[in-house]
C-alpha cells in the first residue's frame, strides 16, 4: 500500500473512506495549497536587487525569523520518518527526535560567525579565506551535491501521494504528478525569491504545528488523556514491550558491532549534517546582526523541541492504533507513519474525520513544497552568485543581470530536478536524504570549523578539505549496502558493497578534518617554498 492510499485509508475493519469522502478531501486540498502558492508569488520582491531575492532585505525579527527556520528544519523527513522512529523503535525514536533538536545547538555555535562573514551563499564565507575562482567552484559543486539528490527525494514522494490523493496510481500518473508539483515550486521560486520563501516557510509551520497539536489531542482522548496508559499501550503495539521503553531496539536485531556504529553514525548525520545543510545557513542571512542570528536559532530550539515532543505522542499513538508490525509491512521505512495513524483516527465517513485528513494531508504536502522551495533556492544561489556572477563575469555585473541569474538558476535546478525524479520513478531512492546529510556533515562542517576558528587554514587545505570529504562521503555511500548487494538497495542485484555500513560519516568526517589539515600544511610549506626562490 501506498503512502497516499495510507493516508486515504481507514484502519483493517473500518474499510476505506467513501468517494464523498474523498472527494472533500480533494477540494480542501486544493483549495487549501493553490492559494498559498500563489500568495508565495505575490509576496516576491518588487524590485529586481539582489539583497531583496536572496535574504528579503536582512529584516526579519527573531521570532518571525524562529517561524521560518523551524519550517526549514522540520522537512517531510523529520516529520514522518521521526513519527515512524518512534512508532517503531520507542527509546531510540526519541532520541532521534533530541538529536534534531541537538542540531539547532550546533547551529547556534555557528550562527554568528555565520551571520557576520555571510553575504549570500557558503562561496561568500569561503572566499574571505581563500578568493579565487577554485574556491567558488568547489562550493559550488559541493552545495549542489546536497541539494539535487535532496530534490528528487522529496519530488518523488509527493509526486506518489498527489497521485493518489487524485486518486489515480501507476508511474504515468505519479511522474505526472511530480511534473506539477514541481513546475509549481519553480514557479514560485523564480518569482518569490526569499520572500516568498518566508510566506510559505511561516505558513507551513503554523499549520505544521498546528497539525501535529490536533492529533495528538485525538490521540490523547482515544486513551482518556493518560500518558501512562498510552506509553502502555504503545509498548504492547510494539510487539517488544520489554525493549521498547529502553535504548539499543534500533539496533538489537542481528548486525552486531555494525548496527551498533550504523546507528551511532545516524546519530551523527542528524546532529552534524542538518544543521549545515545550505538552504538552513542560507536562512541565517536573512536576520539583520548576528545577535538577531543567535535568537532566531533560540526561538527555533523552542518550537522544534514542542513539534518533537508531539512527535512523540504521535508515534506512542500509532504504535498503539495501528501496531508496529502492520507499519512496518506497509513501509520497511515507516515514514508512512503518521498517514496510518490518521486513517486509523479517521475511522468513519463523517466530516470531522474527513477534515482530520485534510489537514494531515495539507501539512505533509505543504512541508514537502516549503522544503523543496527553499532547497531550490539555496541551490540557485550557488549556481548565479558563485558560478555565475564570481567564476564567469569575475564580479563584474549589475544588480538586475545577477537576480536574472539567480531566476534561470532556480528554473533549471528545478527542471533537472524535475528530470531526475522522473527518470527514477519506482526506484528506491531514500538514500538519497542519507547522502545529502552525509556530505553536509563530511564537507561544509569541516570546512567551516576550520575558516571560522583556525587562522592558519589555507587555500590548498580548503579546497582538500570539500573535495576530498564529498569524494570520499559519495565514495563510501556508493560502497555499501543501501547502494547495491541487498534486498532494499538501490541496485538489488549488483554486488560491489564491500564497505560495511549504511552510514559513512563515521569515516568520511574525520577523512575531511584530516586532509583540511595536510592540505593547510603543505599549502603554507608550498608558499614558502615559494617565498625562498623569489629574488629580493
Amino acid at each position: 500500500m501506498t503512502t497516499a492510499q495510507l493516508v486515504l485509508a481507514a484502519s483493517p475493519g473500518a474499510g476505506v473512506l467513501d468517494s464523498d469522502t474523498r472527494g472533500m478531501v480533494l477540494v480542501g486540498f486544493l483549495a487549501f495549497i493553490v492559494p498559498i502558492l500563489f500568495i508565495c508569488v505575490l509576496s516576491g520582491p518588487a524590485r529586481d536587487r539582489v539583497d531583496d531575492f536572496y535574504t528579503a532585505g536582512r529584516a526579519l525579527s527573531p521570532l518571525r525569523g524562529a517561524l521560518v527556520l523551524s519550517g526549514v528544519y522540520l522537512s517531510a523527513a523529520t516529520v514522518l520518518g521521526t513519527t515512524g522512529s518512534v512508532a517503531v523503535f520507542g527509546y531510540d525514536g526519541l532520541f532521534i527526535a533530541l538529536c534534531t533538536v541537538l542540531s539547532l545547538g550546533v547551529l547556534l555555535l555557528l550562527a554568528g560567525p555565520l551571520r557576520e562573514r555571510g553575504l549570500y551563499t557558503f562561496g561568500d564565507i569561503f572566499a574571505l579565506r581563500a578568493p579565487g575562482p577554485a574556491v567558488r567552484i568547489a562550493v559550488a559543486v559541493v552545495t549542489l551535491s546536497v541539494c539535487v539528490p535532496y530534490l528528487v527525494v522529496q519530488l518523488s514522494g509527493a509526486g506518489v501521494t498527489t497521485a493518489m490523493l487524485l486518486g489515480l496510481s501507476g508511474p504515468g500518473p505519479e511522474q505526472t504528478s511530480m511534473v506539477m508539483i514541481g513546475l509549481l515550486v519553480v514557479c514560485a521560486t523564480t518569482f518569490g525569491g526569499m520572500r516568498g520563501m518566508i510566506t510559505l516557510q511561516v505558513l507551513k509551520t503554523v499549520v505544521l504545528l498546528g497539525m501535529a497539536l490536533v492529533v495528538a489531542a485525538v490521540v490523547l482522548d482515544r486513551f482518556g488523556w493518560s500518558t501512562d496508559s498510552l506509553i502502555q499501550a504503545a509498548g504492547q503495539g510494539s510487539g517488544r514491550p520489554a525493549l521498547y521503553a529502553q535504548p539499543g531496539l534500533r539496533f538489537a536485531d542481528p548486525g552486531g558491532a555494525e548496527g551498533t556504529l550504523d546507528y551511532i553514525g545516524l546519530m551523527v548525520s542528524i546532529v552534524l549534517g542538518v544543521a549545515c545543510l545550505p538552504h538552513v545557513a542560507m536562512q541565517l542571512n536573512t536576520a539583520p546582526d548576528a545577535a538577531a542570528a543567535r535568537r532566531t536559532v533560540r526561538h527555533t530550539i523552542g518550537m522544534v523541541g514542542a513539534f518533537c515532543l508531539t512527535t512523540a505522542v504521535l508515534g506512542f499513538g500509532a504504535a498503539a492504533l495501528v501496531g508496529a508490525r502492520k507499519i512496518l509491512a506497509a513501509d520497511p521505512g515507516a515514514t508512512s507513519t503518521l498517514l496510518m495513524l490518521t486513517g486509523d483516527l479517521a475511522s468513519g465517513s463523517s466530516t470531522r474525520d474527513a477534515w482530520l485528513v485534510v489537514l494531515v494531508s495539507c501539512a505533509v504536502f505543504l512541508t514537502t513544497l516549503a522544503v523543496v522551495a527553499s532547497v531550490t533556492l539555496a541551490a540557485a544561489g550557488a549556481v548565479a552568485h558563485d558560478l555565475v556572477t564570481h567564476v564567469l563575469r569575475r564580479g563584474r555585473t549589475t544588480e538586475g543581470r545577477e537576480v536574472a541569474a539567480a531566476r534561470m538558476a532556480s528554473a533549471g535546478v528545478g527542471l533537472l530536478s524535475i528530470g531526475l525524479a522522473v527518470w527514477v520513478q519506482g526506484w528506491n531512492v531514500g538514500f538519497l536524504s542519507a547522502l545529502a546529510l552525509a556530505v553536509a556533515a563530511s564537507c561544509l562542517l569541516p570546512a567551516l570549523v576550520y575558516s571560522l576558528f583556525w587562522s592558519r587554514y589555507t587555500r590548498a587545505g580548503l579546497l582538500w578539505t570539500l573535495y576530498g570529504g564529498l569524494f570520499s562521503a559519495i565514495g563510501l555511500q556508493i560502497s555499501g549496502p543501501v547502494f547495491s548487494g541487498t534486498p532494499m538497495a538501490l541496485l538489488p542485484d549488483w554486488h560491489f558493497d564491500w564497505f560495511p555500513l549504511q552510514t559513512v560519516v563515521l569515516v568520511s568526517i574525520p577523512v575531511a578534518f584530516l586532509l583540511g589539515g595536510l592540505g593547510s600544511i603543505a599549502g603554507r610549506r608550498r608558499a614558502a617554498a615559494y617565498n625562498e626562490h623569489i629574488p629580493a
